[in-house]
């Protein structure tokens, strides 16, 4: 595919911080890093166009903490007809890995996730989504 180029002004705050964004995620140049996230932000415009859209909710949690399971349990029994498949790791004696695969519309999805993120109990979560189509 042929590259065109360009000339971009940044003030210097901004240029320190795409420089440690290219650092941080290992890009050869400025330019991939630059690429990249207009990519995704392309993507993630289309998200909210509510297209259908497969992913994954990660969430990590302490299950011996605030019934975190059950709750997660009930919000999974509601959201049948988006979740594909859960799949649980137990990474430590208190500390559980969750998987959860999900396809359906991203607002709905986006919304899920939230609601499963918002547990009291889930100290780490986030939603990766694909366009399916």
């Amino acid at each position: 595919m042929p590259v065109a180029r360009f000339g971009v002004s940044l003030e210097n705050e901004l240029l320190d911080a795409l420089d440690a964004y290219v650092l941080e995620n290992k890009f050869p140049n400025r330019s991939q890093a630059i690429r990249q996230l207009i990519e995704k932000n392309i993507v993630e415009s289309k998200w909210k166009c509510n297209n259908i859209v497969a992913g994954a909710i990660i969430i990590n949690y302490d299950y011996n903490k605030n019934d975190v399971q059950a709750k997660l349990s009930e919000i999974k029994k509601k959201a049948l007809n988006e979740i594909l498949s859960a799949q649980c790791f137990y990474i430590s004696a208190d500390k559980a890995l969750e998987i959860i695969a999900v396809k359906g519309p991203s607002h709905t999805l986006t919304e899920l996730s939230e609601t499963i993120i918002g547990i009291k109990g889930v100290e780490h979560g986030k939603l990766i989504m694909s366009k399916v189509d």
